[in-house]
């Protein structure tokens, strides 16, 4: 990928005035127009210019640079830093052509193992985002924060409000697992939530979340994408969206969930979208963005390996079926805590892979020792016959 001949360089007028070298700014490589090397970096920042997706949101275009104004200015945190801002994507002639273009560089970027980190533009560019795992060649999972659920059939006048019918409906089909989090009861219809329950997917309501928080950790470990549409935060605390709600995420919660994110060894790119600055007094919004993109990279520097569950970093607990039938299987990390469960793949279907190893909660182990199977383990083995 030759990045001079997609993106936009950042305008030096974005970056602070005076040098102060534990900020983001002079932490970072910055794309300001000079020639660049990407393929090395841990992550790298897309700004999105695009919005003719949204039919109600005109102006999200000037969200990205509205971002880095408060973001640059952010200090750096414990990590060691290696991370590239690739400026802004150029839009194509129609809306596709961007879709495309943002397929292309994510793939580019995931095959050299850098997370992308998308700023800006409707929500509908989730689509180039998620497009850009088909060349993966295996299922995944997409964990998408929104107070709506876009499932309406599609409408050429407003994608943003159909991408997630489109995302759900995507040939060829190579999505595992989907999770919503974050949506309003009275701004969504049943059917909406419905067509999630009928695939054996999940939606997580704000009250249910904050019920336990600590539950919102194993769904946003499970994804391989996280789409945040900034509409799901409450109004007092991100003002910059035409249809920002009265009530929704705490700003803290929509940190908490970038640190989750980026703790994930197994997330490999995010997306802000949405984000309008004419609607954001003082800013408030985009320092929000820019707060919570700092959490993402900090959780990125804190990440553990977990993946080898036969070695000694977990233990193994073996719940003893009430029925005699066969035992559920759990791990726990030692230094993490985090858990996850098997799931067997049914008889008529299972290969050389005879079972799947999911995240989940302490409590899932708590609900399986009560003799219960967990919710999560039911929606699991569904989708695997």
């Amino acid at each position: 990928m030759n990045a001079d001949l997609v993106f936009d360089p950042v305008s030096e007028e974005l970056l602070p005035s005076g040098r102060d070298e534990n900020s983001w700014a002079e932490s970072i490589l910055i794309n300001t127009g000079k020639s660049f090397r990407w393929q090395k970096k841990h992550l790298a920042i897309i700004g999105l210019t695009e919005e003719r997706g949204s039919l109600r949101n005109h102006g999200v275009a000037a969200a990205a640079d509205a971002v880095r104004e408060q973001l640059y200015r952010l200090k750096k945190g414990s990590g060691s830093y290696n991370i590239v801002d690739m400026g802004n994507l150029r839009n194509g002639v129609n809306i596709q052509d961007t879709y495309d273009r943002l397929r292309m560089v994510c793939e580019a970027l995931m095959q050299k193992k850098i997370v992308p980190i998308i700023i800006g533009g409707s929500h509908d560019l989730d689509l180039g985002q998620y497009a850009a795992y088909e060349s993966t060649g295996r299922l995944i999972s997409v964990v998408n924060v929104d107070a709506k659920i876009d499932v309406e059939e599609k409408n050429k006048e407003d994608l943003s409000a159909s991408h997630i019918h489109q995302l759900l409906t995507y040939k060829p089909n190579y999505l595992f697992n989907f999770n919503h989090l974050a949506y309003q009861s009275y701004l969504n219809s049943a059917m909406a939530l419905e067509i999630l329950e009928t695939l054996y997917f999940e939606a997580y309501s704000v009250g249910q979340m904050r019920n336990d928080f600590n539950e919102v950790e194993p769904v946003v470990r499970q994804g391989d994408m996280l789409s945040f549409d900034i509409s799901s935060i409450k109004m007092n605390d991100a003002p910059g969206n035409v249809h920002a709600p009265a009530m929704g995420l705490h700003a803290e919660e929509a940190s908490q969930i970038c640190w989750f994110a980026g703790l994930s060894s197994k997330l490999s790119s995010i997306g802000f979208y949405e984000y309008n600055p004419v609607f954001d007094e003082r800013r408030k919004t985009a320092s929000l963005i820019a707060i919570m993109i700092w959490y993402f990279v900090e959780g990125f520097y804190h990440r553990v390996p977990e993946h080898d569950f036969q070695g000694n970093a977990f233990m193994k607990y073996v719940v003893s079926a009430l029925d005699n039938s066969s035992n559920m299987v759990f791990f726990k990390h030692k230094v993490t805590q985090k858990w996850w469960m098997e799931v067997p793949y049914p008889n008529e279907v299972a290969g050389k892979q005879k079972t799947i190893t999911i995240p989940c909660s302490y409590k899932d182990y708590i609900t399986a020792n009560q003799g219960e199977v967990p919710d999560r383990w039911i929606n699991t083995y569904a989708k695997l016959i």
